[in-house]
């Protein structure tokens, strides 16, 4: 593990390599600021015991000028599967001396708090690019679709082929990119929201309300976003079918890049852990429980505005999303939570990203904005109910996964 040693000017003196290091090296600025975490002489073990330094690349002279070149150096740049754009590098400190000059961030002992201040946001942010990427696959898909023609649709002139969007299969793969791309958006844009109300808010309470918004939605804005990520270029390039999977169409590219997604700042399993260990037991379960029940209203206002179709599968899911809560809240062996975590974020993905755009098809049916209702009906009607088969894998407890051990899992 890194080390940090103090020194008599106050700065400290850091030794130890680090791995997956983004932009850990290049040549856009002339300066690199490296945060390293570190542990001091004497510290608690455990997380407890780590510290936060800023590490420059280049030493800064006390007129802000720049100076003499730290103990810094790149090890090697990984060769990655994707995001060939952004350099991953093994960064190595103090291999010259007695260390590189750092210089420590908030108290000593406090890094994990410090760094978690980021770590938040870039998850939700990484969420985001689990939208983007998807976004962008979603849309070329769709040119293609237009411009492609095989076959003949059903009813379409029989002295022409049809592009391939006039399919029902072609349909219902951009209509599921579409939907999900749509709920994945609103349910990031309620987070981001949250976490600004969080700070912003007229009165504490709308504040620590706030906050524990966007506690329970940062690791399912992260995780569901980023799996939908991978599954949706996925769906890309079926939609452009042997093209899809040559380099040049691009879409490849797409899926390869939307697979670190998942990994990063934080693997989509830890989210899951942190939102059944961490996020559901706030308040004793109770503000989960009354979260769900606000989102009731929803459905209840669609069906009373003549948009059953879309209001029942929804109340439908919402049902479910609380029995799976009230099931893993009452459930007292934390193995048995822990086997139930990922199903559990995938419903609750899902529930919640389809009730959001209920509530936006409330809005754009007043407008005659018919794509939007449209899109949300397809999302509540066809993809909503399909998580309600999850039940049983959140609910089945840890059994059936250590049923086999090690050597009979490879048998």
């Amino acid at each position: 593990s890194s080390r940090a040693v103090p020194a008599d000017d106050g700065s400290w003196r850091v030794t130890g390599q680090k791995i997956f290091i983004t932009y850990g090296d290049h040549d856009l600025t002339p300066n690199i600021i490296h945060f390293v975490l570190a542990r001091t002489p004497g510290s608690p073990p455990g997380t407890k015991g780590i510290s936060l330094f800023l590490v420059p690349k280049v030493l800064v002279n006390d007129n802000g000028s720049l100076g003499e070149p730290n103990d810094v150096s790149t090890v090697s740049i990984e060769h990655k599967l994707g995001i060939h754009g952004s350099p991953t590098c093994v960064m190595s400190f103090g291999d010259a001396g007695e260390g590189a000059v750092g210089y420590m961030i908030g108290e000593e002992n406090g890094g994990m708090r410090a760094m978690f201040t980021m770590m938040n946001d870039a998850r939700v942010a990484v969420g985001l690019e689990g939208l983007a990427i998807s976004e962008r696959s979603y849309q070329q898909a769709l040119t293609y679709a237009q411009e492609r023609r095989q076959g003949r649709a059903v009813g379409a002139d029989p002295t022409q082929s049809s592009p391939i969007i006039e399919h029902p299969d072609v349909r219902r793969m951009l209509m599921t990119m579409k939907s999900t791309i749509e709920a994945m958006r609103a349910l990031i844009y309620l987070n981001a929201a949250s976490i600004d109300r969080a700070h912003s808010a007229a009165s504490d309470d709308e504040q620590a309300r706030a906050s524990r918004v966007a506690d329970l939605l940062t690791p399912i804005s992260k995780a569901w976003s980023t799996d939908m990520g991978v599954e949706l270029t996925s769906v890309g390039i079926q939609v452009n079918g042997g093209m899809g999977y040559v380099e040049e169409a691009g879409s490849a590219q797409h899926f390869r890049d939307a697979r670190i997604a998942p990994i990063y700042e934080g693997t989509n399993g830890i989210q899951a852990i942190d939102l059944v260990m961490r996020k559901l037991p706030m308040d004793g379960g109770e503000f989960v429980r009354g979260f769900i029940e606000e989102l009731h209203e929803v459905p209840r206002t669609l069906e009373e505005r003549g948009l059953e179709d879309i209001g029942r599968p929804l109340a439908a899911g919402l049902v479910a999303l609380l029995e799976a809560t009230d099931w893993l809240l009452g459930c007292d062996d934390v193995n048995d939570r822990l086997a139930g975590a990922s199903p559990y974020l995938r419903l609750a993905g899902v529930v919640i990203g389809g009730v959001l755009l209920g509530k936006q098809a409330l809005a754009a049916d007043q407008l005659g904005e018919k794509a939007k209702v449209a899109t949300a009906r397809f999302f509540a009607g066809q993809i909503v109910p399909a998580v309600g088969g999850l039940i049983p894998a959140i609910t089945a407890g840890a059994g059936d996964l250590f049923a086999l051990d090690a050597q009979e899992l490879g048998g």
